[in-house]
This record gives C-alpha cells, structure tokens and sequence, in this order.
C-alpha cells in the first residue's frame, strides 16, 4: 500500500486508459505532418510582415504624415494664426469702438434718465391708484357694518321662527316613511332571504362540489393514463438511448478532441522549434552570403575613402563656410551699431539731449556724517546741540 501512494508534494496522475493511449501516437504523428508546413509558412509571413511594416510602411508612412502636414494642416494653421486672428482682432476692435461705446454712453446718459423718469411717474400713479382703492375698501366696509349685517341678523332670526313648525311636521313624516318602509320592503325581503335564497344557494354550491369533484377524478384519471403511456412509449426508450448509446459514444468522441486538441498544442510547439532552428539557418546563411561581404567593403573600402574624401574635400569647405559666415555675422553687427548710432545722433538733434535725473541722497547720506565729521564725544549733529 504505500508503494501505491503518490510522493508528498506531487500531483498524482489520473490513470489513462487504453483507448487514449492508442489514439495519441497516431493522431499526434498526422497532426505533426499537417501543422508544421502551416507554422512555418506562417512564421514566414510574420518575419516578411515585421520586414515589410519596419522597412517600407513605417517610412512610407512618415513621409505621408509630413507630406499631409504641409499640404492641409500648415496652410490652414498659417492662414489662421496671420490672417483670421489679425483680421478678428480687428472686427472685434472695431466692433467694440462703433457699438459697445456708443450703447455704453446712450445707456448712461440717455435710457438710464429716462428709465428714472417713468420709474418716478409709475410710483406716483402708483401711489394715486393705493389712495382710491383705500377709499373704495373704505366705502365697502361702512356698508358691510351698517346695512348687511342687521339685514342678515333680521332674516335669520325670521327663518329660525319658520324653522320651529317645519321641523315638527318633517319629524312626523320621517316617522310614517320609516314604519312603512321596515315592514313593506326590510321585513318580506329578510324573510325571503333566509328561507328562500339561503337554502337554494346551500343546494346549488353542494352540487357545484359534486360536479367539481367528479369532473377532478375523471381529469386525474385520464392523466394517470397519459403520463404512463408517454412514460413506456418516450421516456424510458429516450433514457436507455441515452444511458446506452450517447454517453459512451460521447466520451469517446471527447476523448477524441481531447488528444487532437493536445496533439495540435504539442505539434504547434514542436513546428515553432524547427521554424526556429530553419530561419535561424537562413539568417545565418544570409550573413554569410550578403551581409559580411558588404560589411568588410562598407569597412575596408568605403570607410578610407570616405575619411580622404572628408579631410581633402568637407572639411576644409566646412571651414571656409563657417569664415564666411563669422566675417558676415561680424559686418552685420556692425551694420546694426552704426544704424543705432545713427538713429540715438538723428534724436539728439530733433529732442536735444535727455535730461539726467536728480540724484535723491539717501537715508544714510541724509542722516548720518561723512567719514571727515564722524560724531565725537564732544560734538553733535542735532539741531539743539550745533554749534
């Protein structure tokens, strides 16, 4: 028994049986077959793609980027930053000196006046209107406390004397409506009720339950019927086909798609490899055919003559170009200084000379001696104690 037991720490592996073992080999040699011409085509297009995006897409791209940039965006960036800006500045310029001005001044000195005027006169008629309609209120309550109130106090203390005699008479009919009403209408219809309807109603719903029970037995009966009969003719062959047929069928075919599955993985990796180990071969054969005669010409060959050509040619080029450019810098300087001399003596002579400003003495220099009057025991620089 406890050579049977799995070490500590490692998974135990599920026993396969024999029918995965006979199918892997052979599925997992076609598989191979198949898929390693497919991975290596594919790892092709993939070294081509990269080749092809890095080489000639990439550059193909940044030349129509720049080219895009200079034929929509920089024109319509200049045309915006030294055409509609400027001329914007200007319509809104003008815009606010012709109209936001002169609304500005009509409305503080024309509409605001106006607007106080007619504010002054609505509070007046305002206030003429207040003063009638007080007196209005005024007119209507003096009528209310003189002449309406005593003239409804009057009529309701005559309705309440006619009030007396109607309601003695209305008493006694309600009376007579109420006697007659009880034992011609209440009396008969509660007799009919209780030895009439009640019994009929007791009969009709104990027969509405024999009917519903009869009808509930013979309904339970015939479905007792149907679910046996779909039960033998449907149900226990659909069970036994399934129990029987399609589950061992089912896990045959899963095991099926589960090594070809494996077997795809497997051969995908395996076909990885030697695409690898095929293009590493190419790569290095490439290097060895194109690569290492251009680079030993390229080092050998180009590299001497392109450092004679740069010392006997460029350079000294270089160097006259930089002279002629430091000789140009220098008169352009010195074209710039004579232009501003000219222009400071051409407003000396228009202006005259500026005027220098006066030097404020400081605090110190206000406050305090000089080093030849430094304060002494005996001297002061007060104005009570001066000599």
């Amino acid at each position: 028994m406890d050579l049977e037991k799995s070490p500590a720490g490692r998974p135990a592996v599920p026993a396969e049986g024999c029918l995965t073992v006979a199918i892997r080999l052979p599925v997992r040699i076609v598989v191979l077959v198949l898929v390693v011409p497919v991975r290596m085509l594919w790892d092709a297009l993939v070294v081509g793609g990269r080749f092809l995006r890095d080489v000639v897409l990439r550059p193909v791209g940044r030349v129509l980027q720049w080219v895009a940039w200079a034929v929509f965006v920089w024109p319509w960036v200049t045309l915006w930053r030294y055409a509609v800006v400027p001329v914007g500045k200007a319509l809104a310029w003008l815009g606010y000196v012709l109209l936001v001005v002169p609304a500005v001044w009509m409305y503080e000195t024309v509409l605001t006046p106006v607007g106080h005027a007619i504010a002054w006169v609505a509070r007046g008629i305002g206030a003429g209107f207040a003063w009638v309609l007080r007196g209005i209120g005024a007119v209507i309550a003096w009528v209310y406390a003189r002449v309406l109130t005593p003239l409804g106090r009057a009529v309701a203390w005559l309705l309440r004397g006619l009030g007396i005699g109607f309601g003695t008479v209305a008493l006694g009919v309600y009376r007579v409506m109420a006697w007659l009403v009880r034992h011609l209408i209440v009396v008969p219809a509660l007799w009919l009720y209780e030895w009439i309807l009640a019994p009929a109603g007791r009969a009709i719903a104990w027969a509405a339950r024999g009917l519903g029970w009869l009808v509930r037995m013979i309904f339970t009966g015939i479905g007792a019927a149907l679910y046996w009969t779909l039960r033998v003719l449907l149900v226990l062959p659909a069970l036994a086909l399934w129990r029987w047929v399609l589950v061992p069928v089912g896990r045959v075919l899963a095991v099926v798609a589960r090594e070809v599955g494996d077997a795809l993985g497997h051969a995908w990796r395996v076909a990885g490899h030697l695409s690898l180990a095929v293009g590493r071969f190419l790569g290095r054969l490439f290097r060895w055919i194109f690569v290492e005669p251009v680079r030993w010409v390229y080092r050998s060959v180009l590299t001497p003559v392109g450092h004679i050509v740069r010392d006997t040619a460029l350079r000294p080029a270089a160097e006259a170009a930089r002279g002629v450019g430091r000789v140009t810098r220098q008169a352009l300087a010195a074209a710039r200084e004579s232009a501003r001399q000219t222009r400071a003596d051409i407003r000396r002579m228009l202006f005259g000379t500026p005027r220098e400003p006066e030097r404020v003495p400081l605090a110190k220099d206000r406050r305090e001696p000089g080093a030849a009057g430094t304060r002494t025991l005996g001297s002061s620089t007060t104005a009570l104690t001066k000599d």
